[in-house]
């Protein structure tokens, strides 16, 4: 016999506006303002620096990035870490050029609960050649403390 376990049901409502307005906007501009993707609105991440081959992107885990097991899934930091490697090559790439990542390296240091608190992520770019791109990112807490860090490769 199953016996079912008690549930406090949660919710969490999501508003973005639509995605191709700012695909179609990154194709032109160099700098400027374009909506945020969707998929920064549901890992509440935002960019909060951007220079020439570098970006810091926060974010903000909660309980709905949870896995089973009771911490936030590694995914979160998967995608906040994929999202600051990708925008710092974007951010050193020609106006209007697109890339895409052909390799991910992710290494899980510690568990992210949502009382971690604002994490802070930085992506560098390593090599940018004529045709691929190498960047690296370190995501952490206020204080320092290291959660994950990454390596992309990207070609475009």
């Amino acid at each position: 016999m199953t016996e079912s376990l008690p549930t406090q049901e949660r919710s969490h409502t999501l508003h973005w506006q639509d995605p191709m307005i700012g695909a179609q906007a990154a194709k032109t501009m160099a700098n400027g303002e374009i909506p945020p993707a969707p998929i920064a609105v549901l890992m509440n991440m935002q960019p909060i620096e951007v220079e020439h081959g570098r970006v810091v992107f926060s974010a903000n885990p909660a309980e709905y990035h949870y896995n089973p097991i009771g911490t936030v899934r590694g995914g979160f930091a998967a995608t906040v870490l994929d999202s600051a490697l990708g925008c710092a090559v974007h951010s050193a790439l020609p106006a209007g050029t697109g890339y895409s990542t052909a390799e991910l390296h992710v290494n899980y240091i510690r568990p992210i609960t949502a009382k971690t608190g604002e994490l802070r992520c930085e992506g560098k770019v390593i090599h940018a050649g004529s045709r691929v791109a190498t960047a690296e990112a370190r995501l952490t807490d206020s204080n320092g403390k290291l959660y994950a860090h990454a390596t992309t490769t990207c070609i475009y």
